[in-house]
């Protein structure tokens, strides 16, 4: 397959069919996602003063948005080329992670050199995309591995992020909290996930909060601060929704769902609440904060109905990495698999397709 030119609007529908076989593929323009994001600009998130009002009232009906989340993958497929098109697009908006006890230097060496060849040499040609520079928007590992991560990196632009605060339970002492920040930036990271306090949660402490993750994003300075909520250990979508708003109040640049450690990581109904209440900020302020969805998500199908929710709730803006982001490991593996099954027609073995 030949394919040059690519197209995006609204659905990402428009496309050129192969001289040879008649295929057709789209896929989003990366010089279309630039004059996109060129003409609306990010404002970085400058926060708000706490207001107990703006919290109060919020309340969530949980069989609403479980009615809503239903539609998302019944109302619309998106198969073949279209899929195709999808998919190439989530590789970008990858935050390739490896948070293990046994990680090595060796292994995030490795996860490195897939963050910036993501696909194939030969799979990159069949599917005529070896001018897009394909690579994924962020690598993601713990403290120690960032000096490591920084030289693999290089001399690419992908990002740098790192876990912080005392990563995954965020009990560790304020101070040493405070302190990994600073270690991070220092060490390189311009992209620090952290993790709030979630007993400021639980016993509604919501000034508390407030002024945690101020003080965190203080210390952040110009690297943008992903906040972590652990949505599986918050109780209730209402709990979830109003610490999403008391984040964004107090400056975070993306609010993102779990650390991928809890029982219960991302879901879809839990992932809503968090963009509604996004959409709602904007509408209010006019200041776009970034969605990240994390832990659980591991296939191609449940990653397109993420990108469909976006879609739908926040709009085409929102499909950038700047704005949202998938921490993942395995979905790699699994979206190189559906692109060789596109270009070939048969599935391969998943160890043809190593992560790293």
């Amino acid at each position: 397959m030949d394919i040059k030119n690519i197209y995006i609007n609204k659905n990402i529908t428009k496309a050129q069919k192969s001289k040879e076989d008649g295929k057709v593929i789209s896929y989003p323009n990366l010089v279309d996602s630039e004059h996109l994001k060129k003409s609306s600009e990010i404002i970085r998130n400058p926060g708000m003063d706490f207001s107990l009002d703006k919290i109060s009232n919020i309340t969530i009906n949980r069989s609403a948005v479980e009615r809503r989340c239903s539609n998302y993958g019944t109302r619309r497929s998106i198969k073949k080329e279209k899929q195709a098109a999808w998919l190439l697009k989530a590789i970008t908006l990858m935050d390739l992670t490896t948070l293990s006890g046994d990680d090595t230097f060796a292994r995030v060496r490795r996860l490195c050199s897939k963050g910036k060849q993501p696909i194939s040499n030969k799979l990159e040609k069949i599917l005529g995309v070896e001018s897009l520079k394909l690579r994924v928007a962020a690598v993601c590992v713990y403290h120690d591995m960032l000096a490591s991560a920084k030289e693999a990196l290089k001399p690419t632009e992908i990002n740098l992020a790192a876990v912080s605060t005392g990563f995954p339970a965020g009990l560790s002492p304020l101070p040493l909290r405070l302190q990994e920040i600073e270690y991070s930036v220092d060490s390189g990271a311009n992209e620090i996930d952290i993790v709030i306090s979630r007993r400021h949660v639980l016993e509604g402490n919501w000034e508390e909060l407030y002024k945690e993750v101020k003080m965190f994003r203080e210390k952040c300075g110009d690297a943008h601060m992903k906040t972590i909520l652990a949505t599986g250990e918050l109780g209730n979508l209402s709990n979830i929704a109003k610490a999403s708003q008391v984040c964004m109040m107090a400056g975070a640049d993306f609010i993102k769902t779990s650390t991928g450690k809890e029982s219960t990581n991302a879901t879809l109904p839990v992932s809503l609440v968090m963009v509604r209440m996004i959409r709602n900020f904007y509408n209010e302020t006019g200041v776009r904060i970034g969605f990240k969805a994390a832990g659980g998500i591991s296939d191609t199908k449940t990653a397109l109905l993420y990108m469909t929710m976006i879609q739908e709730e926040l709009g085409r803006r929102w499909l950038e990495p700047d704005l949202f982001r998938f921490g993942a490991s395995s979905l790699l593996g699994d979206i190189e698999r559906q692109l060789d099954h596109f270009s070939s027609g048969y599935y391969s073995a998943p160890y043809r397709h190593p992560l790293a």
